[in-house]
Parts: structure tokens; C-alpha cells; sequence
């Protein structure tokens, strides 16, 4: 008599008129590797070598400053067809650079885990708690990524973009190598490097009507660079900018990130990849003839969100997006608002370049060895699959920069240290 109750949710859900519709991004999935099953001698070599990576060195490195990019190199190396020698000459040359493990101050559990964000010193901590979390959940990495990053009050996911989004990163490829290695170490990167950022998405009171609007990310990068408020800021290009920009001139930067409206989502994010290439690729003249470090965080986690949007819950989708934006903004102000010049890709002459000549830059260039190199290469060439590719916008991007990359800009008053 009590079957018509067997479900209590279903009295507890509210009519569909009643219910806030929530804004999804519909992507077919990249080809996920599940690496932990593949056979091949180049699929065991990286398995092999992310576990390698994840046991000997920390998430951090050089004073706590920079990140581990073993993993996106080796991965972007692998996706590209490298072979196992590639991948064991990638990892020789990467982990010279990296810090061993440290012990923690202490360690952390299940009811004090919030206490540490923002603390790098638990760096090694997090990684122990993430991991004993996958136990209690039968290895289920993925059970693991959606309890702490996609629920509850504050999640992880509302704050993927600090350290210029190196959380964002891992964690996408976390998800297309299928690596429960690279999930904890994504989750403790998202834990260590948690930070003011979140506010401007968790707080509604940052969300509200802009003086303008309009759906174009490169018209409002545009405006930006045209905004006399924001002229002699700063003296030297660099990610220091990010927090005394926010702190001085919270009211100037809300107003550009509110103006961005999304009433067409898949269009919109089709857009920001394109931004996101352009920022990076069209601002060479601009940046003094070289590629900027830091607008190049903006191209590999717009990547990282294209990998991640079939993969996550879909009320996440959005504000993985926003979190996009609001990097690209902060860090495009922070590199001196460069003049982004699409006729600078467009009007590029191929020639006989196609993919395959792309592909062959990114293993057998004497900067395949640069994981960033490797991973801009990369994410053009998945934004070109995933949209088409017409125009050969998204080829000429990549061909344009792997052909005149010659190290990386940005920094203060020229070249500087770099993220290895």
C-alpha cells in the first residue's frame, strides 16, 4: 500500500516550472586512455612513470613557488604519439628540476582537511588525505574528485583556477589518462593553492549587471586594453600583478568579468576557445616578438575545461567557465593588456603544413621538452577537432607558434625563471 512512496525524493523535488534551469555545455568526450588497462609498451611506460612521478617528487616545487608539470608533458607528449623512449627521455629531463617530498607540519583529516587551504606546506599531507579517501571509496577516483571538488558548500571546484590554474590543468588530465595519481595530486594542487579567487564565484554579491554587455570575450578583452583606468598600473608584466590589481581595482575588473553575458553557452565557449588561442598566439608583436608565459595558462586551461565539461556534473559547467574568464581577465591586465591582432594568425601563410607537421614540431622540436610548448601545440589542435576548423584558424595558430617559439616572455623586464 506504500508502493506509491517508495521514492521520498520524488516528493521532495519541485515542478519543472518551479526549478532554476541550469545552463550545460553539451561536448562529446575526448578519447579517454585509460592507461592502468592499455597493453602497449608506450601506455605501460606512462603509467609507469606517473607513478613514478607521483611517489618521488612533490606537487611543488622551488621554494613552494612552482608546480609539477610532469604529468602534462608526458601526457601531451603521449597523446601525440611518442613513443616509450620519448616519454623516459621527457622524464629524465623534467625531474631534474623537481623537489623531493617533504614531510608536512602535520597531518589532516577528514574533519579539520578545510583548516589547511592555502597552506603549500601540507602539500605532501593533502596527497596522503586524498588517498586514503580513495581507499574508504574502493579506488573510485572519480567518487573522490566529485565529494571534494563538485560538492557540498565551497567545493574545490569553485576555486580551479588558482596558481594560474595549474589545479584546472592537472585535473583534466587526470580525467582523459584516467589516472587516479594525477586525480589526488590535482585535488591536493586545488587544496595547496586555494585562494582569494574563489569569492568572485562563490559570493553573489560580485555577480551583478555590468555598464555594458555583450557575448564576444575579445570584444571585452578589446575594451580592456582601450580602458583608460586601467593605464600605468603596473611597471613590468608578471602574475604579482594579479592580487594588487584585485585589491586596488576590484570595481574596474567586475565590471569587464560581469559584462561577459552567456545566453548561448555551446557558442560562447566555442568563442572563449578561440579568445584563448588569439590571446595567446595574435599578442607576439605586442609582447616584443615572443609568446607571454602567463597568457599561455589562458589556452591550456580553456583546454582543460573543454576536456573536463563532458565529465563534470552539469551545474558545474558554468562556473567552470566563469573561473576561465576571470583567469584570462586578471592575467591579460597583469601582462599589460598586449594588442591581440587576429589578422596576425588569419593572414598566416600554411603552405604544405597540415596536423601531421604539427605533431612532428611537438615530439621532435628541441623544445618538445617544454611542457608548455608541447601543451599550447596540444590544445589548439583539440580545439580545432572539437569545432572544425574551417578556416584553418586553429592550424594556423598552432603552425605560427611552433615555428617562431623561441622561449618564453612575459616575465619582468624580459626573460625570467620559468616553470620547467
Amino acid at each position: 500500500m506504500f508502493s506509491s512512496f517508495s521514492s521520498p525524493s520524488s516528493l521532495l523535488s519541485l515542478p519543472r516550472f518551479l526549478k532554476k534551469e541550469v545552463q550545460v555545455i553539451r561536448l562529446e568526450s575526448v578519447k579517454i586512455h585509460n592507461i592502468e588497462t592499455h597493453q602497449e609498451k608506450r601506455s605501460r611506460t606512462l603509467k609507469h612513470l606517473l607513478k613514478l612521478n607521483h611517489a618521488n617528487h612533490a606537487i611543488l616545487f622551488n621554494h613552494l613557488e612552482f608546480h609539477n608539470h610532469l604529468p602534462h608533458l608526458l601526457g601531451s607528449a603521449y597523446l601525440f604519439g611518442a613513443d616509450s623512449d620519448h616519454l623516459n627521455h621527457l622524464y629524465d629531463y623534467e625531474s631534474k628540476f623537481l623537489d623531493p617530498w617533504k614531510d608536512s607540519p602535520g597531518e589532516i583529516s577528514r574533519h579539520d582537511w578545510r583548516d589547511y587551504l592555502g597552506d603549500k606546506r601540507y602539500e605532501r599531507a593533502f596527497v596522503d588525505f586524498f588517498e586514503d579517501e580513495l581507499v574508504l571509496k574502493g579506488y573510485d577516483w572519480k567518487k573522490v574528485v566529485v565529494d571534494y571538488a563538485f560538492t557540498g558548500e565551497n567545493p574545490l571546484g569553485k576555486c580551479l583556477i588558482s596558481g594560474l590554474g595549474h589545479p584546472l590543468i592537472h585535473l583534466g588530465y587526470a580525467y582523459e589518462l584516467s589516472s587516479r595519481e594525477v586525480a589526488t595530486e590535482a585535488l591536493a594542487l586545488a587544496a595547496t593553492n586555494w585562494n582569494f579567487l574563489h569569492k568572485y564565484l562563490d559570493d553573489p554579491t560580485f555577480t551583478k549587471p555590468s555598464t555594458y554587455s555583450t557575448t564576444s570575450p575579445l570584444e571585452i578583452l578589446q575594451r580592456v586594453r582601450n580602458d583608460k583606468r586601467l593605464d600605468g598600473l603596473f611597471e613590468d608584466r608578471g602574475a604579482a600583478n594579479i592580487e594588487p590589481l584585485l585589491e586596488n581595482h576590484e570595481a574596474v575588473v567586475m565590471e569587464h568579468f560581469n559584462a561577459w553575458q552567456i545566453s548561448d553557452p555551446q557558442k560562447q565557449f566555442k568563442d572563449s576557445q578561440q579568445a584563448a588561442a588569439a590571446t595567446l598566439v595574435a599578442t607576439y608583436e605586442s609582447g616584443g616578438n615572443t609568446y607571454d608565459f602567463f597568457l599561455m595558462h589562458t589556452l591550456s586551461t580553456s583546454h582543460a575545461v573543454r576536456i573536463l565539461l563532458p565529465l563534470i556534473p552539469d551545474e558545474f559547467h558554468i562556473p567552470v567557465v566563469r573561473q576561465w574568464w576571470l583567469l584570462t581577465l586578471v592575467v591579460y591586465i597583469a601582462q599589460l593588456r598586449p594588442n591581440i591582432d587576429l589578422g596576425y594568425v588569419a593572414n598566416y601563410d600554411l603552405k604544405d603544413k597540415d596536423w601531421e607537421w604539427v605533431d612532428k614540431k611537438a615530439i621532435e622540436s628541441k623544445w618538445g621538452v617544454d611542457a608548455h610548448y608541447v601543451k599550447a601545440l596540444r590544445a589548439l589542435k583539440e580545439a580545432a577537432k572539437t569545432w572544425g576548423d574551417e578556416e584553418k584558424f586553429y592550424l594556423k595558430a598552432a603552425s605560427r607558434f611552433a615555428i617562431e617559439f623561441a622561449g618564453w616572455g612575459g616575465f619582468e623586464s624580459g626573460p625570467g625563471p620559468q616553470e620547467h
